[in-house]
């Protein structure tokens, strides 16, 4: 624990007294055990490769079990709060999505039994249906919780608002625990939009006003403990957020996963090294003055958060348990492994493993070489298994064109941020091509792209700071590109840093940073995440039509059809970098005095791949070009 948060704790020792576990306390006092964890994010087996050990839901239900079992005999009762992203795009949710309502992870949750559940952003990854189903796939009637969205434009979410069995979807909740009334608030980013798929959800970004609103209104109907579930994407946005409320006793953080621990807490191996501080954070105090404790946990169902206090009669936290912080969700022959719950091991686990065996069984390719989608490469840098997905974009899109009465698109842009995995050389499963391109995005044209917005568009891609060494640092706005070359410079100010732009037929759209005279509009292949502004791409509402295929089953149709089923180190070489480079584009260098580019002719393609896309639509950069690699 660093020195700063020594300091903190002592301090809140002073000011309210922490004396441990309530022996000594009033018969009267109100002690309220508080479960919570975010994030879960549909790892529902286990918490993934190299870590199989830890987390899974049905592990997860058995410790919850045995903490509410615990606060029954210790404390006047638990809350079980969940602060958002119960689900995440992947071969998990894929089984839900190919099971229909109920998804596993609705009866996983249901069955855990929740108090409470905050909506995170990728709630919305695949649109407020999807949402809506997964909700109704409860058979309790747990409220989800929001007190700055809006859903009155969406009609599926807001017959949950007005259920007149009680809302489904609320912006507070008020529980009855050991005679006590707590009100729990929910709260969710107000990045959504540019994150994830909402639709038409409003979301106000004036969060403060929101949740005080909420406050005031649940304390003018008697009830003085509140507890605020946030999903604000990392925990320095709670922190900032405490200050400028009041009434507040709790802060449940959900989106950034830190971990909170001290020397004492049994932790999964490898997260010593990442310990944010203490359980609880106690730094910051209300606009009143009052210590408002904020806790948060990691995500994958690796840690359940513990806060035990003690409420006086006016509402005010005066002690907090030392069984408080994180507990270690674990199994195999660890000294605190726990069996699974039966009943989630056999509705939920199974049928989930069953659903990934048959994904990983049906192989659709080969591939010569490994294809780099590590996060760190592909959100800085061109790599292999971004222009192989750009290239089944355009691919896809150009195939589809005609039939939606479109433009045929000259070029293609996926953002980083969509691209989950690497795939090693070998085999290409269908399992490998889901945990890659795990969202629900569609591939879709956005036609006449004037020349000046496709710059500005390919300008933000680029435009992330710098680190130190003078790298771009890994933003998911970074483009995977296919139809064209650009010659960037990082070192210049965002937002002129492309310098040159040329399409695979030898069109010159930037140069010397500036859009040629006459440079015609563009369509382009895309994603309906980005063509919607999503990582804020700068669209600007352009129409766009989705063309009805994931960008999933384009990446396996292109490997099947195109490739036939052989990714091949000619076409897709680790070192064959060609579309992204820092400084000119090779072949064409950059004029001095004239207005008109000096002529220059489309090199000829690497291999038979790059003049199918090339000569049918002008969309390969199979070309035989050495470049230096922007990282």
């Amino acid at each position: 624990m660093s020195a700063k948060y020594s300091t903190l704790t002592a301090s809140l020792v002073s000011l309210i007294g922490l004396t441990g576990v309530f022996a000594a306390t009033p018969a009267d006092a109100f002690t309220l055990t508080l479960l919570h964890n975010n994030d879960g994010e549909s790892r529902l087996i286990n918490a993934g490769p190299g870590r199989e050990d830890f987390g899974g839901v049905a592990r997860f239900a058995t410790v919850i079990q045995s903490l509410r079992a615990e606060a029954t005999t210790n404390t006047n009762g638990s809350l079980l709060i969940s602060s958002g992203d119960n689900f995440l795009a992947g071969t998990q949710f894929n089984a839900s999505l190919q099971k229909g309502v109920p998804f596993f992870d609705s009866i996983a949750l249901d069955l855990i039994g929740y108090d409470a559940v905050t909506i995170g952003n990728h709630e919305f990854d695949f649109g407020p249906d999807v949402l809506a189903d997964f909700i109704v796939g409860f058979e309790s009637s747990v409220p989800f919780l929001s007190a700055n969205l809006d859903f009155s434009n969406e009609p599926r979410l807001q017959a949950l608002v007005d259920a007149t069995t009680g809302p489904r979807i609320a912006k507070s909740a008020v529980f009855e625990v050991g005679g006590e009334r707590v009100g729990v608030i929910g709260a969710t980013t107000e990045r959504l939009a540019a994150i994830s798929s909402p639709r038409n959800v409003g979301v106000d970004a004036n969060i403060v006003g929101a949740v005080q609103a909420e406050v005031d209104r649940l304390r003018a109907d008697g009830v003085n403990k509140i507890i605020v579930s946030s999903h604000l994407q990392n925990i320095q946005e709670e922190l900032n957020l405490v200050p400028q409320l009041r009434g507040v006793d709790i802060v449940i953080a959900g989106g950034g996963e830190q971990l909170l621990a001290d020397d004492s807490t049994l932790l999964v191996p490898g997260d010593e090294g990442n310990i944010f501080g203490p359980y609880p954070l106690i730094e910051t105090r209300d606009a009143d003055g009052r210590i408002v404790p904020v806790v948060t946990t990691p995500g994958d169902y690796t840690y359940v958060g513990r806060l035990i206090v003690e409420f006086d009669d006016a509402g005010d936290i005066v002690r907090i348990g030392d069984e408080s912080g994180l507990v270690r969700i674990a199994g195999g022959d660890l000294p605190d492994a726990v069996a699974p719950d039966p009943v989630v091991q056999s509705r939920v686990v199974e049928p989930v493993e069953a659903a990934i065996a048959e994904l990983a069984a049906n192989v659709i390719g080969f591939s010569e070489v490994p294809l780099d989608g590590a996060r760190e490469n592909i959100r800085t840098r061109e790599t292999n298994l971004g222009n192989l997905v750009a290239d089944s974009l355009l691919w896809q899109a150009a195939e589809l064109a005609d039939d939606f009465g479109i433009q045929t698109p000259q070029v293609a842009l996926q953002n980083g941020g969509g691209i989950r995995a690497s795939i090693p050389q070998g085999d290409v499963s269908e399992l490998a091509t889901f945990d890659t391109l795990a969202f629900a995005n569609f591939v879709s044209i956005v036609p006449n792209v004037a020349a000046d917005k496709f710059k500005e568009l390919l300008e933000w891609t680029v435009s992330g700071d710098l680190t130190p060494e003078g790298e771009l640092s890994a933003e998911g706005r970074f483009a995977q590109v296919a139809g064209f070359q650009m010659g960037i410079e990082i070192e210049s100010a965002p937002g002129s840093r492309v310098k040159q732009v040329v399409l695979n037929d030898g069109t010159v759209i930037v140069r010397d940073g500036m859009v040629v005279a006459n440079a015609p509009a563009i369509s382009v292949a895309t994603i309906d995440f980005l063509a919607r502004g999503g990582d804020a791409y700068p669209f600007d509402d352009a129409p766009f039509t989705s063309v009805g295929v994931t960008y999933q089953q384009a990446f396996v149709n292109y490997i099947q059809q195109v490739l036939s089923g052989q990714v091949t180190a000619a076409d897709y070489g680790v070192d064959l970098n060609e579309r992204i480079f820092q400084g000119e584009v090779p072949g064409f260098p950059l004029p001095t005095d004239s207005e008109t580019p000096p002529p220059a002719s489309v090199p000829e393609p690497a291999s038979a791949i790059g003049l199918l896309l090339l000569g049918a639509w002008g969309a390969s950069s199979r070309l035989k070009r050495k470049q230096t690699v922007v990282k």
